[in-house]
């Protein structure tokens, strides 16, 4: 089968712990073999990240801007413990809030729906997509521990020098500031993002706030939502049926336990952050929850929206096998190929993209998946499978449902290499062989030179065919001259 193309890159962030082990699997099974794989890589795990003083973080974030689309793998970020873990030269901030702020885009979340997997909440029938802002609050906060007695001020300071000031507390003794900000600018983006989102998926869209309490912070944002309501979108979303609404968080999160689901429920940053997760889990997984960073100007990023999985990570170090599940970042990759697909007009990768969709869930709905669903399926004697089995099982279906069985890559350039005709032609796909060697790879090249290589560490097998390949390449060139 020849695999598909891509005309354009996408921007590929790699992260850390057992997610950036999912993330090689996940290529070397289910998109190398199938696609000509085409992307400008940056390692976001968090050894480059200190390495960089977090520049490359900044260096994606634009790369995604040149070329639209990015998928990114779950990421750390450190805390005290981690700094020391990792030796690192400073509490480097969240990738993803970098992303996000150099985006200025709004984080669409949606659960994956399985049969099998139901949600804890009955009434639900659809998929509720959580839409939070990615700009500012408490994640571009300022802090200040108080240590005794004192005045708390809050003070703006214009351009001209005015000061505008409000008192905040009159301290007694020690305690805890904070000073949170957002922008106009950021929060109408925020708000075409979600207009924009809910007319092309044809969802009701629902916002919510607490401008009861907060009634200049949280007031300016349900303002700036109902004024490019009103002037901009109100007329479109009559014409396509669609609903929009305000409401208080707190009435939002009773309507929504109530509901049927199938809508989009627009949220402030923290809210965003807070709700997305209680979806996810209501739904039935953390790992079942797709994600997508959309800016104003129509940039993609995609990712998984959970973190590195830590403990499993552990357990691989130890040598032990783990039932990590994939599949939220398979949706990642997925999103990411789709969307360059429509970018493009690559058809073949669109369809690509669908299948491996289709596949993922196919092989759930058969009964195999990870320990994580198999404890909470209603299907009858799952089969708990870890997390390497579960991608292979992927890939059996994606291999029928892409009408044919796809080539290990391995396979293919082991056919590359017998068919030069040179000694010098074998040795320069032998070097492009490097990063995928293993010794059963490495033992077939050596049987068809009729070498034998000492067993032991896949560099010295490398360096050993490379020497004799060399040696090979010499006496070819002098018996021709």
């Amino acid at each position: 089968m020849e695999k598909i193309k891509m005309n354009n890159p996408i921007v590929e962030m790699d992260g850390d712990e057992m997610t950036r082990i999912l993330w090689q699997m996940i290529k070397d099974e289910l998109l190398i073999p199938f696609i000509d794989l085409n992307t400008k890589y940056y390692d976001l795990g968090l050894k480059s990240r200190d390495e960089s003083n977090d520049e490359i973080t900044k260096e994606a974030a634009n790369a995604i801007k040149e070329c639209g689309v990015g998928v990114k793998c779950a990421t750390i970020t450190p805390n005290a413990d981690r700094m020391k873990e990792y030796s690192l030269k400073e509490m480097w901030k969240s990738p993803n809030g970098t992303i996000r702020a150099i985006l200025d885009g709004t984080v669409f979340r949606a659960p994956i729906i399985v049969k099998g997997i139901e949600p804890y909440v009955k009434t639900w029938k659809k998929p509720i997509t959580i839409a939070r802002h990615a700009y500012g609050d408490i994640y571009k906060a300022v802090e200040i521990k108080v240590p005794c007695a004192g005045k708390a001020e809050l003070v703006f300071t214009d351009e001209n020098g005015n000061e505008t000031k409000e008192l905040i507390h009159e301290f007694k003794g020690a305690g805890v500031l904070q000073g949170a900000h957002n922008l106009n600018k950021s929060i109408e983006s925020f708000a075409r993002s979600c207009f924009n989102f809910a007319l092309d998926t044809k969802q009701d869209l629902w916002f919510s706030s607490k401008d009861t309490i907060s009634k200049k912070y949280d007031g300016e944002f349900k303002k700036v939502f109902s004024d490019i309501y009103e002037n901009e979108y109100k007329a479109k979303f009559e014409a396509a049926g669609l609903t929009y609404f305000y409401t208080l968080i707190d009435d939002a999160i009773a309507r929504v336990v109530k509901s049927e689901g199938g809508f989009i429920w627009a949220c402030k940053n923290y809210d965003g952050d807070v709700m997305s997760d209680m979806i996810a889990t209501a739904f039935g997984s953390l790992a079942m929850m797709t994600s997508v960073l959309v800016s104003p100007d129509g940039k993609y990023e995609f990712e998984a929206a959970h973190g590195t999985v830590q403990r499993h990570y552990y357990n691989h170090l130890k040598g032990e096998k783990t039932s990590t599940n994939p599949v939220a970042t398979i949706f990642a990759w997925s999103g990411a190929l789709r969307k360059r697909g429509e970018m493009d007009g690559n058809s073949e990768l669109m369809h690509f993209a669908d299948n491996l969709e289709k596949a993922s869930i196919a092989t759930i709905e058969s009964g195999k998946m990870t320990k994580d669903l198999s404890l909470i399926t209603s299907m009858a004697n799952p089969i708990s499978l870890t997390s390497e089995e579960f991608i292979k099982a992927i890939r059996e279906e994606l291999e029928k449902l892409q009408g044919g069985e796809a080539k290990d890559e391995r396979l293919v350039k082991l056919e590359e290499f017998l068919d030069c005709k040179t000694v010098a032609e074998k040795r320069d796909v032998f070097k492009e062989m490097k990063d995928i060697l293993d010794d059963k790879l490495i033992n077939d090249i050596a049987a068809s030179l009729d070498i034998v290589v000492d067993e032991g560490d896949i560099e010295k097998r490398y360096r050993s065919i490379l020497n004799c390949l060399n040696t090979m390449e010499k006496y070819e060139t002098n018996r021709f001259r």
